[in-house]
This record gives structure tokens, sequence and C-alpha cells, in this order.
């Protein structure tokens, strides 16, 4: 190869590595998750995917799967499924949790005793089948955050989870076929459990071609003095831009990634009576200031009393983050969750504006 010919070819190769392909507009993914206990509904007009939380698997204390329901009522479900009649290219997924919410429920194994054999993951696959089926829905969700650690009456056995992960996410695709929806939930590294479960456990490069996207879960990574969710934290190890090069480390393409945008403000870690939903704040008491920025964490932030006291996002860091989404080659947003957005669904109009921006 001529010289010159060489060093064409290696200039269009660095480029492409340093200035990813952007997705076009029209393949963006705007996501927002909606729980059974949310106090409203999506917007389908400001959405293409909504993933309802949740179902959850009922498996005894010996490891026995017996199946899983929906947590909350069954009517809510229907309404949400019921969208699909005003937006027909609406996606619907159902997300299963690794937590226990339902009053009957006394699961002792949970997802990785499901995992953990092969006529459990091929049951729970026909099950979700059959549930996709049932409410023509689009897909399923797989919320296993911490594969590796116990968690919410649910024990792990970090020694097996990785590759009985892997196993069980090919079964899912081998048994709901290759047009239906398979994501899962990227736990991010926080502060609160530095060292424990999450991606860790995942071989995340034997998983990706099995699924269609992960949602990078950007936010909860840090609490009061810090932030959250900053895109770049100036005073602390935890930010979107670690939490998606972590992910791009270990083998998830950037088109396969969705960024996580948090409805609320998070004080600490210590219960939820230490977060507050965006629709609350306009009717804190004065000792509260909610309109503070921070330049270099692209991130707003409440005082209390004068004091730093939490973070959140807003229209502009949003439209921010959508920006830098948009020029790293994201596949779009994710936001938990609608029921924190306020009546005038002003967060899930500039996450849907930053998703389907012209940039």
């Amino acid at each position: 190869m001529p010289f010159l010919r060489r060093i064409i070819v290696s200039v269009v190769c660095l480029a492409a590595v340093m200035c990813p392909a952007q997705v076009p507009k029209a393949q963006r993914v705007c996501l927002a998750y909606c729980t059974w206990y949310g106090s409203q509904m999506p917007r389908p007009d400001l959405v293409t995917h909504i993933n309802y939380a949740f179902a959850e698997v009922y498996v005894t204390a010996d490891g026995v799967y017996n199946g899983f329901k929906l947590q909350g009522s069954e009517s809510r479900f229907a309404r949400v499924v019921a969208l699909k009649e005003q937006n027909p290219d609406l996606k619907i997924c159902i997300s299963f949790s690794h937590t226990v919410e339902n009053s009957d429920n006394r699961q002792g194994g949970g997802f990785s005793a499901i995992a953990a054999n092969a006529d459990s993951r091929r049951q729970f696959a026909l099950d979700c089948l059959a549930f996709v089926q049932k409410w023509g829905i689009d897909g399923v969700d797989l919320d296993w955050e911490f594969p590796g650690l116990s968690w919410s009456g649910a024990a792990s056995n970090p020694a097996i989870d990785t590759p009985n992960y892997t196993l069980l996410m090919k079964q899912l695709r081998a048994t709901l076929g290759p047009d239906r929806l398979l994501t899962f939930a990227g736990y991010v590294m926080d502060r609160q459990r530095t060292a424990q479960g999450g991606y860790r456990y995942i071989d995340i490069a034997a998983v990706m071609p099995y699924v269609d996207f992960v949602n990078i879960m950007t936010y909860d990574m840090d609490a009061a003095p810090h932030y959250q969710s900053a895109l770049v934290s100036p005073e602390s190890y935890y930010d979107c831009k670690r939490a998606v090069g972590t992910y791009a480390s270990l083998g998830v393409p950037y088109e396969k990634m969705l960024l996580g945008i948090p409805f609320y403000v998070r004080h600490s870690f210590d219960g939820q009576s230490t977060i507050i939903d965006y629709r609350r704040l306009s009717s804190l008491n004065s000792n509260f200031v909610v309109d503070n920025w921070n330049d270099a964490a692209s991130s707003p932030y409440v005082t209390y009393k004068g004091e730093f006291y939490g973070s959140y996002d807003n229209a502009r860091s949003i439209a921010v983050k959508g920006r830098w989404m948009a020029a790293l080659g994201l596949r779009g947003m994710l936001y938990w969750e609608v029921g924190e957005d306020d009546g005038d669904y002003t967060l899930s109009r500039a996450v849907w504006n930053a998703v389907k921006a012209d940039y």
C-alpha cells in the first residue's frame, strides 16, 4: 500500500474511534419507566418505549421456580398497554425486578436460583413468552441489578452467577425470538455499594449478542454533598461519563446504551424519605432553594438553609446530556420514573426533546 494511502486509512480509522457515528434520530430511544405505584401515566406521544415496573419472580427457599406475578394491580398494567391504541409504534416491555414487594412472596433464591438450573431458565423464558403474547407487548427487561449479591430477600451465589446470567439471557433470546425486545438494567458503581455485585458479576461481552440495548442507571451514583447524576463530577469518582466509559470498555457498543435520567432529588442513601420527586420541588418551603446550578457538573442542585441538600436533573441539564449523548452515539435516554414528573410533563418533554433533537 502506498505510504499516502496508509496515512489516509489510518486517519479515517482514528476518526471513527474518536467520533462515533450518531444514531439516526428516527432510531433513537426515549424510554420511560412506569411503576405499579406511580401517580401518573406516560404520555404516549413523548416516549418510544415504556418499561413497566415490575413483575417479580416466585422462588422457594430451596430454589424451585414457581412463576411470576405483577407487582400492584393488573388494571394499571392494562392501562399502560392500552397506550398502544394512541401510539401504535409504542414498544412496551415488562420489567422483572430483583426486589420483593408482593405480600404472598416468600422468595428464597431469586434470579440466581432460576439462572442456575436449565429447566428453570427454560420455564421462566416460556412464561415470559406467554405473558408477552397474552398482553400483546414487545419484550422483556431484566432488572437483576446485583448478581453476586444477596438482596431484598433473594440469595445469590457469586461463584456461579456470572456464567448463569449469560445462560439466562441466551435462553430468553432463544425463546422470545429475534424480533422481540430483550434489555437489562445496567447498574452503575456507586458510593453505597462500591465493591458489591452489579456489573462485576456480568460477562458483558458474552451477554451483548442477546440484547437490544442496556439501560445504564446513571443516577443514584452518589449523594450529598456530591452529585447523584452529574455528567462530569467535579469532586467525586461517580459520574455519567465514567459510567458510560466503563460499560463501553466492558463491551457495550455506544449504540446499545441508554443514558439514565432521575426525576427526583437524591439527598442520601438512607431511605425513601431522602428523595424529593421533581413534581414536589415547586411546593417546598422557603428554606429550600431549588434553582442552583453547578457549571462543572452540568447539574442543578437544591440547598436547604444555605447548605447543599441534593442534586437532580432539570430541562437544562437534560439538554446538555442530550447533546453529549448524540455526539457520542448513544441510542437514547431512559428515565426513572414518570410518576415523579410534574403535571405538565416538564421533564418528560425535556427528555423527548433531547433525544429527538437535530444535532
